[in-house]
């Protein structure tokens, strides 16, 4: 059922979205302080290209102070714009009774989009 899931969030625009991650994250690793943003950005494109059957997890070697800086300067340059387009995204899929599935994998995205930094993408079984 996740392969199939997945195959239709690819053809509606996962494979779009997860290019834009994609080309986003090689547009920050072009400086080097950009890097670990853009190695946060990888990490996204993956989760948004097959996100049935994934789930965001805390990462237990989370660097501490420094996470939380990087996530609050990750909210203030783009990721409430990111974490609002999952979100319009998810409720107007909702809205649609055949698009649930696919609006839960929009609000599994928010938690991620908005504080990635301190968290990993791993199998949901």
């Amino acid at each position: 059922m996740n392969f199939l899931g997945n195959l239709i969030w690819l053809v509606f625009g996962g494979f779009i979205a997860a290019l834009g991650y994609f080309a986003g994250g090689l547009v920050l690793c072009f400086t080097i302080v950009g890097i670990p943003f853009g190695l946060q950005c990888f990490k996204l494109a993956g989760m948004v290209l097959w996100p049935f059957g994934k789930k965001v997890v805390p990462d237990s070697s989370a660097g501490g102070c420094l996470t939380v800086l990087a996530n609050i300067i990750w909210i203030l340059v783009g990721g409430i714009a990111v974490t609002l387009n999952h979100l319009i995204m998810g409720a107007l899929l909702f809205i649609s009774i055949i698009g649930i599935p696919w609006a839960r994998q929009h609000f599994k995205l928010l938690e991620i989009s908005l504080l990635p930094f301190g968290k990993k993408v791993v199998s949901a079984s």
